[in-house]
């Protein structure tokens, strides 16, 4: 009885690790930019959340602009505007600026810059005023609001742009298409097309082993074994029998 206890405890061990998988994804967008809104707020938002432990997410807001530089100037043309420019000096800026509260040691630096970003995506689609900057630090309580604002109106939010400028044309000279997902730093059209469709299904299919939290995919479209849903789903029915 003992050693089936021991065999077991392993293979609970072994279930709990499972789907422990890790994937690097980087969202190139811009930040007045329609459909990058509605993916970010949609999609990306909520699939982040309930995949936390298995998405390593690196924003990128530059999108299908262009610079240029004139000494130490950089000159930015943006697809949606001037406005959109400085929207993506914010965003470069956050992603820059924002720490952890120390108040709240379970909420991360990652977790608080989805937060805003989600929320700079949403109210900046509603066209209501100026950037939501303060606002959406007030709602999301970004401490750092006040950085972020000096950031964006310096040469200090013109150079993280132009750097995030520099990180898109690496992956794409000019992007097809925003927004862009690339898993692992690589673009590939049909991960491209099935990431705009269905986050979800296009993160769960670069994960291996998968998380449990793709199990319930619809029929048909999961990338996760029956087996491993089996495994999963015996050994937590044994535990609770035995313990």
């Amino acid at each position: 009885m003992m050693l089936y206890k021991s065999f077991l405890l392993l293979s609970v061990f072994a279930v709990a690790c499972y789907g422990q998988s890790k994937v690097p994804v980087y969202v190139y967008y811009e930040s007045l930019c329609p459909d990058s809104a509605a993916f970010v707020n949609d999609q990306l938002y909520p699939v982040a959340k309930a995949f936390k432990k298995n998405l390593e997410l690196h924003l990128v807001p530059f999108g299908k602009s262009t610079y240029t530089t004139q000494g130490s100037d950089v000159m930015f043309t943006c697809h949606h505007g001037e406005n959109e420019c400085y929207g993506n000096k914010v965003h470069a800026c956050a992603i820059q600026h924002i720490q952890g509260n120390s108040y709240q040691p379970s909420i991360s630096k990652e977790d608080l810059t989805l937060e805003y970003v989600n929320c700079l995506m949403h109210r900046a689609q509603l066209k209501d005023g100026a950037f939501p900057t303060k606002r959406c630090a007030d709602e999301v309580k970004i401490e750092q609001w006040q950085a972020i604002m000096e950031c964006a109106n310096s040469t200090e939010g013109s150079q993280l742009l132009k750097q995030h400028g520099d990180a898109t044309n690496k992956l794409q000279s000019p992007l097809k298409s925003v927004p862009t997902v690339a898993f692992k730093q690589t673009y590939d059209d049909e991960l491209q097309k099935l990431s705009v469709r269905s986050f979800r299904h296009a993160l769960c299919k670069n994960l291996s082993p998968q998380p449990v939290e793709c199990l319930d995919l619809p029929a048909g479209a999961s990338p996760v074994s029956s087996l491993g849903g089996s495994l999963v789903a015996a050994v937590a029915l044994l535990v609770a029998r035995l313990f």
